[in-house]
């Protein structure tokens, strides 16, 4: 379990995150959602040692995370970040083969390269493997990072809006992928994202940050919930179901015809497993 008890981040005069304790429980896919600046990156930065924070403690299966050396935690926590800074000059299997450093130091072994070989293939990378970065579009760098943290095959996998840039349909692979991680391979799996509908469906738990704070943390089908919503967004929202799934339609039109009950049926729900 990543446990991040009272944590307190300032920016100069500004309070980013003030007093917020989570737990990521094993197994389960956690979505960190809620509006712009309300301290979904720099908790999960704080959670992942990239950022220190002010005041609280984050601590890995019972032990502080300032007691790992940076080789040890490599090799059970993952992160992707928003912004990644790489030589655009690297290929897409070089980039991949990084998450393996934790464990070969840069001297792959043929574990290593099976490794590699299974992130590449879980986003449909193969074809494009040897090309360069600065040949790729957004969306297929953006596959290309999320391979390179699915290499490391860490127990915990940290991702800071992994759906930039990308398309519905390798959106749609994405989560998939990432909930196989969880149910097939055990792995915690905790995501920073914007689309409520995606996260209330593919997730076990969604934390709700607004103002620095938190203002929900539970099951993720119970974030679906116009009162929760409007909570957490300062926006009028209209819930209904599909297919046994909730759905939330914020613009307006929408929104009316779905909370009249006349238009659930014509709603596309996005990611449907």
């Amino acid at each position: 379990m990543v446990e991040a008890h009272a944590i307190v981040k300032r920016y100069g005069p500004k309070t980013v995150l003030d007093q917020v304790s989570v737990a990521v429980q094993p197994g389960q896919l956690t979505s960190f959602i809620g509006p712009n600046g309300a301290g979904k990156s720099t908790l999960l930065s704080i959670m992942t040692r990239l950022v220190p924070a002010d005041s609280g403690e984050v601590r890995l299966d019972g032990r502080p995370l300032s007691r790992y050396d940076s080789r040890e935690l490599a090799r059970r926590i993952s992160v992707l970040r928003q912004f990644n800074h790489v030589p655009l000059r690297l290929t897409v299997r070089e980039l991949v083969s990084f998450g393996r450093f934790p464990y070969s130091q840069g001297r792959l072994t043929k574990a290593d390269e099976a490794a590699v070989e299974r992130a590449l293939a879980a986003m449909e990378l193969e074809d494009i493997q040897h090309k360069l970065l600065d040949q790729l579009s957004g969306g297929q760098r953006q596959r290309a990072f999320i391979a390179m943290v699915i290499a490391q095959e860490t127990d915990y996998v940290f991702l800071d809006e992994p759906l930039n840039n990308v398309d519905m349909k390798h959106t749609v692979q994405v989560m998939k992928l990432l909930r196989r991680l969880v149910e097939e391979e055990g792995r915690s799996v905790v995501v920073v994202m914007h689309d409520v509908n995606l996260a209330a469906y593919y997730s076990d738990r969604v934390v709700a940050l607004k103002e620095g704070c938190v203002a929900f943390d539970g099951p993720a089908r119970d974030v679906m919930e116009p009162a929760t919503l409007k909570d957490v967004f300062d926006i009028e929202v209209a819930v209904g179901e599909v297919h046994s799934c909730r759905v939330c339609v914020y613009f307006a039109e929408a929104a009316q015809l779905l909370a009249n009950g006349r238009a659930a049926q014509d709603v596309v729900v996005p990611g449907l497993r």
